[in-house]
This record gives structure tokens, C-alpha cells and sequence, in this order.
């Protein structure tokens, strides 16, 4: 497990490998796209299949109370696995897209690109929950992977968090950035995501696009998640730090203190 904390003003971030991340953000907790199954194999058809190479860092029963799963979405099983699902069950408010909430029922509410929802937090204030667009593969691609969804959170007393969901297109990073730049903080799902389903075309950004999108968001901080724990990313931490580091953007790039040192030694 890493920790990503920042003074109390600001956003604590716990990762725990594949897509994963709790972000406790105005009283609330919030936990990105469940997956805390063993590893193993998930068919996908036509004899091929996705394959989980690590565990995740906590078991679901260690987490504690979560208010709210931002899943991007349903569909694919390193998102959301059998154990993610059964971790939904449990959940006050899933927000997803509005496909998954109706595959999912329950407490899953389905949100489109750019619409909001306000929630209430412990003291009485209150933040906003906006999807944002992704795009899961190259133009194109969506009758294919479906729909998902990316997130922002804003407070008027609080940083702008924004997480990315797999979205493979810098366009729409630019898209929200104008919308929601400087962005204190953004959890990008990297790892140049591919499978045959468009000949290796990216799924997901790579670890250059990475940097290029913590560039256009003018984020504070980067914390990448989705970059390891699956056989289907092409690029993993090391790859990050390069990239990084040509951008010039490094001191940005959250990993945590022992896996940076690891990387540059």
C-alpha cells in the first residue's frame, strides 16, 4: 500500500495497486474503481483473456467506512473484479456511468459527462462530484470498451481533485482543464493500457500523455494509479519516472518516497 498525504488543507490519498485509490476529501471517503481479487485469469473470449498478476495491497474488510465508490465503469473486471462487487453492496452511493447503474442497481446512480452531483459532508458544508468525459481506446472505440467516465471533486474551501477513469485521450484532458485547471491533484489511471481489441492501440495513457496531462491540468501533484498488477500494461513505474523527469515534472509525480528513490537507484 502507498500513502499519498498532503497538510491537513489538503488531500490524503491511499493506493493499493491496479485502479484503486481511497481519497478521504471533505470529510467524506471516496474510493476509486474496487479490485481486490487474487491474482488470476478473466476470460474476455475468443480465447483470450485478461490476466492479474499481483494482490492488491489491503484487503476490502481493512478499509473501513467508505461513503462513496467512484467506479468509471462496470464492464471490465480489472475495474471492478467479484470482490469490488461484492464491496458495492455495502456502499451508501455508487457513481458511475449510467449503464453501470443499471446493470449494477442498488445504490449505483449513473452520471453522463459534466453533470453534478452535490453531497452533504460531516460539517454541514457541502462538495460537488462532476463526471468528467473518457475515452477507453482510439477514436472510435466506444461500441467496443463502452462508456466511462472520469471525476472532479470541487469545494469552495477545498483543492480540486480530478481522477482520470481509463481515458486514453489528451483532448479530453483538455477539455476539463479548461473547465477546472489548476488542478491541485490528479489521480491518473496510466500504464499504456493494450489488449489485441484495436492492435495495441493505447487503452489508456502512456507514461509521456501521463505527464503531458499533469502539464495541461496544471496539477500540483500526480498520483498515478492503474500501472501495475495487470499483464495488459505495457509501461510501469520506472517508465513514469522517465517521463516525468523529461517533462521536467518529477517533484510533481506522487509514488511514494521508496518506490522514487527504487526507481532513480
Amino acid at each position: 500500500m502507498t500513502e499519498t498525504s498532503a497538510p491537513a488543507e489538503q488531500t490524503s490519498i491511499r493506493t493499493f495497486g491496479g485502479p484503486t485509490a481511497l481519497i478521504e476529501y471533505g470529510g467524506l471517503r471516496f474510493l476509486t474503481d474496487p479490485a481486490f481479487d487474487a491474482p488470476g485469469e478473466y476470460p474476455r473470449g475468443n480465447g483470450y483473456a485478461l490476466v492479474k498478476t499481483a494482490p492488491a495491497a489491503v484487503d476490502p474488510a481493512e478499509l473501513g467506512p467508505v461513503d462513496v465508490v467512484l467506479l468509471s465503469h462496470d464492464e471490465h473486471p480489472d475495474n471492478l473484479d467479484h470482490s469490488g462487487r461484492a464491496l458495492l453492496a455495502g456502499i451508501p452511493l455508487v457513481l458511475t456511468t449510467h449503464g453501470g447503474a443499471g446493470r449494477l442497481g442498488g445504490s449505483a446512480r449513473g452520471l453522463a459527462p459534466w453533470e453534478s452531483v452535490e453531497l452533504s459532508r460531516p460539517d454541514g458544508r457541502t462538495l460537488t462530484v462532476t463526471a468528467t468525459p473518457a475515452q477507453h481506446g482510439p477514436e472510435g472505440c466506444e461500441p467496443v470498451t463502452g462508456e466511462v467516465i472520469g471525476f472532479v471533486l470541487t469545494a469552495p474551501d477545498l483543492p480540486t481533485v480530478y481522477v482520470s477513469g481509463d481515458n486514453a485521450s489528451l483532448a479530453l484532458v483538455e477539455q476539463i482543464a479548461e473547465r477546472f485547471a489548476p488542478v491541485d491533484t490528479a489521480v491518473l489511471f496510466a500504464g499504456a493500457a493494450r489488449t489485441p481489441l484495436f492492435d495495441g492501440a493505447l487503452l489508456t495513457l502512456d507514461s509521456a500523455q501521463a505527464a503531458e496531462a499533469a502539464a495541461v491540468l496544471a496539477a500540483r501533484r500526480v498520483v498515478p494509479v492503474h500501472f501495475d498488477s495487470w499483464g495488459h500494461f505495457t509501461e510501469g513505474r520506472s517508465h513514469l519516472v522517465d517521463a516525468f523527469t523529461a517533462a521536467g515534472l518529477l517533484d510533481r509525480l506522487e509514488l511514494g518516497p521508496a518506490e522514487v528513490a527504487a526507481e532513480r537507484g
